[in-house]
Parts: C-alpha cells; sequence; structure tokens
C-alpha cells in the first residue's frame, strides 16, 4: 500500500473538487437511505393509521420529505458525478504530463531497456487505472464510514439497541469485507495488468512489422501468440467477474440478515412514544437501504490489486534515473566551434565489451572530417557520445575547451544539428515535420530547403506544406525521409553538424547532389560525417579510419591511398564493385 503514497499526494492540488465531491457523495447517500426509509416509515404509518381506524394523520409532511429526498438525490448524484470525475481527470492529466517529462531525460538509455507498446502502456492505460484510488476506493470508503456514523447516531434517538446493531454490523463488513476481497482478487488484478501490457505490446509489434510478418508467413504464429495472451488475460477477468458477484451476494446476505436481525430484536417493541409498527418499518428500511453504501466498496477493493500493480509500474518508469543529467546552466554558444576527444572508453550498460576503446580525436572550427568503418565498428556510437546520449566511462569530450558534461541541455543542443540513422517522421504535416528543427521558419524558408534537398515534388500538390505525413512518414521513401531530416538539420543551422550516413539510400545522382550541398552549407562549420561509402572522401579535410571501436588511420585521402593501408583496401574494393 506504500506504493500509493506518492500518488495520494497529487490530489493535494485539487483538495477543493475533491472535498467538494466527497461531500456531495455523503449527501447523494443519506439522501437515498432517507428517501426509501421515509417512504417505507410512511407507507407503513399509513396502513397503521388506516387499519386503526385514525382520520386524522399528517401525510404532507413525510410526502414533502420524499420528494426533498428524492430531489436531494438526483441533484446530488449528478454534482458528485461532475465534481469527481473533474477532479479525478485533472489529477490523471498532471500525472500523466509529469510521467512523460520523467521519461523524456531517460532517452535513449532509460527507455531502450522498454518496449514501445509497454512504454505506452504504462503512460496510458496504467495511468488510467489509477483513477480507481479515488473514485473507486477513497470516496466511497470514507463516505460510507460517515454514513454509518451518522445513521448510528441518528437513529440513536429512536432505539439505542437497534440503532448501534445496524452500525455495528456494517462497521465491521467495512472493516472485513475490503480486506477478503483485496487479498481475493489480489493475484487476479496484478496478472490483468501484466497480461495487459503484454498484449498491447505483442499488438503495437504486430501493426508495426505486418509486412515482415506476412512476406515471411509468421503472421499466423504471431497471431497465436496474441490469441494466448489474450485468453489468459479474459480468464483473469473472468476470475473478477467471479469475485464481484460473489461479493454482490455477499451483500445481499448480509443485508438479508441484518433485516432478519433487526425484526427479530424490535418484536419486543421499540419505543414508548412512537407507534412500534412504523419504527419496525423504519429500521427495516432504513437497513435495506443503507446497505447501498457498502455496495461499491467491496467491488473496488478487489480491483486494488490492479491498482497496486500499476502504480508500481508507474513509480518504476517515474523514479528511473536517468543515464545523462545536465547542468541547469552552463557555457555559451558561439558561432564557432572546436572539439577535443580525448582518450574515450564506452561500454553500453549491461553489455560485455567495449564498443569505443581509447579514441582521441581533434577539430578545429570549419574542420570536416569522416568517419569510415565496416558495421559495428564504434561509429555512430561515437556521435551519440558526442551529441550526449550517453556518457563517456573514461575520457573527457569538451567543446570550445570546456568538458561537454558542463553545457545544459537547450545550449548543447543548440550547438548541434544531427542526422541520425534513423529519421523519424511525426503523424503530423509536412510543415511541422519541419519546424522542429526551427520554429520561427516562414514558409518561404522551409520550400526552399526542400527544394535543396530534392524535395521539391512534395510542394507538388494543393495542400504543399499542409499535405500530411502519415504515421513514421509512411508515405515517403526510405531516401526520401533522410532527406526530410538533412533539410532539418540545414534548418537548425548550428556550428557542429553530426551525419550519420547521410546519403543511405540514395541513387548516385541525388547523392552527390546532397554532398554538393552539404560541403556548400558547412563551409564555414565543423562537419563529422558517418558513412561505409567512399563517395565524396576526396573533399574531406580528414578521414578517420575505424575498426573494433579504434581509430587504425586517419589522413586526407590521397594521404591514405599512398599508405596502402585499410583506407586503401576500402577503396580497391568499392572500385571494384562499381566496374562490376
Amino acid at each position: 500500500m506504500r506504493i500509493l503514497l506518492p500518488f495520494l499526494a497529487l490530489y493535494r492540488r485539487h483538495w477543493f473538487l475533491i472535498s467538494l465531491g466527497m461531500v456531495l457523495a455523503i449527501v447523494t447517500l443519506l439522501a437515498s437511505i432517507g428517501l426509501l426509509t421515509l417512504s417505507g416509515w410512511f407507507l407503513a404509518g399509513t396502513a397503521l393509521a388506516g387499519f386503526a381506524g385514525l382520520y386524522t394523520f399528517n401525510y404532507m409532511l413525510p410526502a414533502a420529505g420524499v420528494r426533498g429526498a428524492a430531489i436531494f438525490r438526483t441533484a446530488g448524484r449528478y454534482g458528485e458525478r461532475l465534481v469527481s470525475h473533474d477532479a479525478t481527470f485533472r489529477v490523471l492529466a498532471h500525472l500523466r504530463v509529469f510521467a512523460f517529462q520523467k521519461i523524456l531525460p531517460l532517452s535513449p538509455g532509460g527507455i531502450a531497456r522498454f518496449r514501445q507498446g509497454e512504454l505506452l502502456n504504462r503512460i496510458v492505460a496504467d495511468v488510467e487505472t489509477l483513477d480507481h484510488l479515488y473514485l473507486r476506493v477513497i470516496s466511497p470508503v470514507l463516505s460510507a464510514l460517515v454514513v454509518i456514523v451518522v445513521l448510528t447516531f441518528g437513529l440513536g434517538f429512536l432505539d439505542v439497541t437497534l440503532a448501534y446493531t445496524l452500525g455495528g454490523i456494517m462497521l465491521g463488513l467495512l472493516m472485513i469485507l475490503p480486506f477478503v476481497f483485496y487479498h481475493a482478487g489480489k493475484p487476479y488484478g496484478r496478472d490483468i495488468t501484466l497480461l495487459r501490457g503484454q498484449y498491447r505490446t505483442l499488438l503495437t509489434s504486430a501493426l508495426q512489422g505486418q509486412a515482415e510478418l506476412t512476406v515471411f508467413g509468421a503472421l499466423g504464429r504471431f497471431r497465436q501468440s496474441m490469441t494466448d495472451v489474450e485468453s489468459d488475460w479474459l480468464k483473469c477477468q473472468q476470475q473478477q467477474a467471479n469475485l464481484t458477484g460473489l461479493s454482490q451476494a455477499v451483500m445481499i446476505f448480509a443485508t438479508g440478515m441484518t433485516v432478519t436481525l433487526l425484526l427479530w430484536l424490535a418484536a419486543a417493541g421499540v419505543g414508548e412514544h412512537s407507534q412500534p409498527g412504523a419504527l419496525i418499518a423504519l429500521f427495516a428500511f432504513c437497513a435495506l437501504a443503507a446497505f447501498e453504501a457498502l455496495g461499491s466498496v467491496t467491488v473496488a477493493f478487489q480491483h486494488m490489486g490492479q491498482v497496486i500493480s500499476s502504480a508500481t509500474r508507474v513509480s518504476q518508469l517515474m523514479h528511473q534515473e536517468p543515464e545523462v543529467t545536465f547542468p541547469a546552466h552552463g557555457p555559451q554558444t558561439t558561432d564557432s566551434l572546436n572539439l577535443e576527444i580525448k582518450n574515450i572508453d564506452f561500454t553500453y550498460p549491461e553489455q560485455p565489451l567495449p564498443v569505443l576503446k581509447n579514441i582521441s580525436l581533434s577539430l578545429t572550427s570549419g574542420e570536416h572530417i569522416a568517419l569510415l568503418g565496416k558495421t559495428g565498428c564504434g561509429k555512430s556510437t561515437l556521435l551519440q557520445l558526442l551529441s550526449r546520449a550517453w556518457d563517456v566511462d573514461h575520457g573527457e569530450i569538451r567543446l570550445n575547451q570546456q568538458p561537454i558534461s558542463q553545457y545544459d541541455e537547450a545550449t548543447l543542443r543548440s550547438m548541434m544539428s544531427i542526422v541520425p540513422q534513423r529519421i523519424h517522421v511525426f503523424s503530423h504535416t509536412l510543415r511541422e515535420n519541419l519546424l522542429l528543427a526551427k520554429p520561427d521558419a516562414s514558409d518561404d524558408e522551409l520550400e526552399i530547403v526542400l527544394k535543396q534537398v530534392g524535395l521539391g515534388n512534395l510542394l507538388d500538390n494543393n495542400e504543399k506544406l499542409n499535405c500530411w505525413m502519415g504515421e513514421g512518414g509512411r508515405q515517403l521513401s526510405g531516401g526520401e525521409q533522410r532527406r526530410l531530416g538533412i533539410a532539418r538539420a540545414l534548418l537548425h543551422n548550428a556550428p557542429l553538424m553530426l551525419l550519420d550516413e547521410p546519403t543511405e539510400g540514395l541513387d548516385a545522382d541525388t547523392e552527390q547532389q546532397i554532398l554538393s550541398l552539404l560541403r556548400h552549407s558547412c563551409q564555414h562549420k565543423t562537419l563529422i560525417v558517418v558513412t561505409h561509402r567512399l563517395t565524396g572522401l576526396q573533399h574531406m579535410d580528414r578521414i578517420c579510419v575505424m575498426d573494433e571501436g579504434r581509430i587504425i588511420e586517419q589522413g586526407k585521402h590521397d594521404v591514405l591511398l599512398a599508405q596502402q593501408g585499410r583506407y586503401y583496401q576500402f577503396y580497391q574494393r568499392q572500385s571494384y564493385l562499381e566496374q562490376e
């Protein structure tokens, strides 16, 4: 239960709405109980007066009380639902935003351990499950407790024995039944939370990889895995439904036994100053109505296992420490940029072998270098370290003679334009996908940069910059997505350009066009290009050849060819393949 304390603290922000909703819930319960109690007493009193032959019976006052209780119940129920749900939605909105803010610093290291569907499930479904905490647990329990006290005190003026009997039974059930049904429903609630996450993860994977599953004939097997998880999920839900039915049966049985006990105790008479028959009916109908206050409590606590499991999963996400932290303030950005890498080593978390070993590299402002090597040699990892997606294990990276760790995040991001291997295209318009890099860019600027990277064809429609990109840029080819990423980098206009395979997936003519554009646009910028192709490398100020996490050769194109080392081998191999 302690895991719920941080989430309970969030309700302090909306204490007025929560308190008002609880007061309205209590008023609604009392009005509902009063309606049935007063109606039963009124009908019993009228019948007894008729049997006794009395011709003077004040029916106007109780009739007005019945109408008043009905109005209060209806208005109170509406007001309680409106206020309580409003407060709950405000808390959940704050919690969801707060959780997302906690997740952002985890990228990419902390997020990499979560699958996409699992992360989404924690942010959306698990947070949504926490609405049970107030609506179905806190409010019903406190309301039921207040109602029991009020009923016991009020009925005590009529008959202390019957009042204490009814109040004692209800208080005992309020303490025992939630405890029993919480432990009975806890394992099913936990399993429902886990299976729901598994199912959504599988569903997300199936939708994203539908083409691959179809091509390799694995769609049936994958669908069977989803069916098995769904079957287990439904079984747990069925077990919870059975517990719900059992709790309702227990409440019906308890209500019947309580009414029977009250009738038996009242058989000898319940008072000296009122008609015994009418008061017997009053206590009986009051007991029938009062158990409404307990009806939702048992059902709520059997779902507490699910609430606690969701709270645990959300809490794990929110309390996870980021791999990289930034200071609040740091050195200011400048137009020129010098970069120095000193003896850095890096190993990915939970991986046994290092990716980078004793890497040292210096770049002066405006210098262009290429990192060349086969896949897995550490080229992309080095770019990630420069952007502080990760921190080095040993060594140091300096920008303008300042350790990179001393820069605040906003300043560091403003100094770098990055084109990663995988370009993410948001499900939004073409304009919004470009404004990520420069929010104040005009439409003319956006159109110019699109034409520069060879995406002018995207403007050949009536919607132009308002054309919809679709989820993940499904309307764009791989090469078009990469050129969109280059357009973003050019718009960002930072002094350091980090490009990871910028021409991958492009034809030869488009590749030459992009390389020429980059040379022209980055004349006064520091440029680092990761590649495994040799096209355009003769224009680089320096080429660094990497292998197994080390820089084994570096120099200009002609110098490296003259050495006839690893770069020479790459060049000979590519020349041979081009001739073929």
